[in-house]
């Protein structure tokens, strides 16, 4: 018999079976059409890795949404969240390897922009991203309540928005929106540049040596500060702290900075830059506070002598000789005694015996800078002997 029955006593039309190259097998009924709902599947051509893929995809962007969702019904907010309607970005500043930093107004108040990077490239996933956020929101919960002289001030952040507008690197395509799982964090902005900038701008006439004392001071407050709240910043370097108009140092980019462990051992791993990186550091090993005095010292050559550490050397030769043969920058030996001590004990390889940095305040604060003591400025005629060998003390 061609065909069945129908309840109504009809007829069933006869359908037909086909297969193609994917192994679907498909019906088709007279007309020819296929019905989606007529497809069967062969188990052992279904590419399950690319499902996976298009799986976690789809649920990453579930995920956004909800968060998205969450943030615009979220009340009240933490009191450190910003209202991006207020915020106005203007061009970019610097693009780094935690973030990009913007110039803009929030309130009418100057303030830098900084988009931290998590993954928003797709490479991430929502996991990896929730952790890194709320990582974010505990360390920002501390930030806000930083009120010193000597760190850039902390004006707000938010946890996740797309109603930023970001200028695009191409004037004429105007602005993109930020994704929905990025977050920001807004300081004041300060306006002096960058130390590194600094240094570099006086790399042949050097500072007067209560300039350099004085940068440095601000410097050691600012780290006191931090390291009496537990806060690690753990890329201590000149191109990390800003000067505003009156040459007040203030310590910025807290990109990597997190709140000290109690244990130890529960902060590892290469963060920072190499040149200024302590040895526990560059090892591997469990590191605390200490790891900034060591990066201070570093801090405190170069604002002397102008100059970069290790720059004839690299990056592998630096990681090796700091760990394995106790490298560091040569002091020149026109520096006074007094601050020379200083820098060769925030470096020791011992972290033990490194000094806290409210030590160090108050050893910068009794050298007496009346009597001079800096660099000699290379336009001189005699130039500068400082690392002559034969030189006397």
């Amino acid at each position: 018999m061609d065909a069945k029955s129908s309840e109504e006593g009809g007829e069933v039309p006869r359908t037909e079976k086909s297969c193609n190259q994917d192994g679907v097998s498909k019906l088709k009924n007279p007309s020819g059409s296929i019905s989606s709902k007529d497809m069967f599947f062969r188990a052992d051509k279904i590419d399950l890795k690319n499902l996976d893929v298009q799986l976690e995809k789809h649920l990453s962007r579930v995920w956004s949404r909800n968060i998205e969702n969450q943030n615009n019904v979220q009340t009240p907010k933490e009191v450190w969240e910003i209202d991006p309607s207020k915020l106005e970005i203007r061009y970019l500043v610097a693009q780094g390897t935690y973030g990009t930093v913007y110039r803009g107004t929030y309130n009418s108040r100057d303030v830098a922009v900084k988009l931290l990077d998590w993954g928003e490239d797709g490479m991430a996933t929502a996991a990896e991203t929730a952790a890194l956020r709320v990582s974010f929101k505990q360390e920002v919960s501390v930030w806000h309540k930083l009120d010193h002289n000597n760190v850039t001030r902390f004006v707000g952040a938010s946890m996740g928005t797309s109603q930023l507008k970001i200028p695009s690197k191409n004037p004429s395509d105007g602005y993109t929106s930020l994704p929905s799982r990025a977050c920001c964090v807004l300081v004041d902005f300060v306006s002096g540049g960058t130390l590194k900038n600094y240094l570099y701008k006086n790399r042949k006439k050097k500072l007067a040596f209560k300039v350099v004392v004085q940068l440095a001071l601000d410097l050691a407050r600012g780290l006191s500060y931090l390291h009496s709240k537990k806060i690690v910043h753990r890329d201590v370097k000149a191109e990390n702290m800003l000067l505003d108009p009156q040459r007040t140092l203030k310590i910025a980019d807290f990109g990597v900075a997190r709140v000290e462990a109690q244990n130890p051992k529960d902060m590892t791993g290469e963060t920072g830059t190499l040149g200024y990186m302590a040895p526990e550091v560059l090892n591997g090993k469990p590191y605390n506070r200490k790891c900034d005095v060591y990066s201070f010292g570093v801090c405190l050559w170069e604002t002397y002598c102008c100059d970069l550490p290790y720059s004839d050397l690299s990056f592998a030769e630096v990681s090796h000789a700091v760990v394995r043969q106790n490298l560091r920058p040569e002091i020149p030996r026109c520096c006074p005694s007094s601050l020379a001590n200083i820098m060769k004990r925030c470096w020791d390889a011992n972290p033990e015996k490194r000094p806290e940095m409210d030590e160090v305040v108050r050893l910068l604060e009794a050298i007496d800078t009346s009597k001079g003591g800096g660099m000699i400025p290379e336009d001189q005629v005699a130039g500068c002997f400082c690392f002559a060998p034969m030189r006397g003390p």
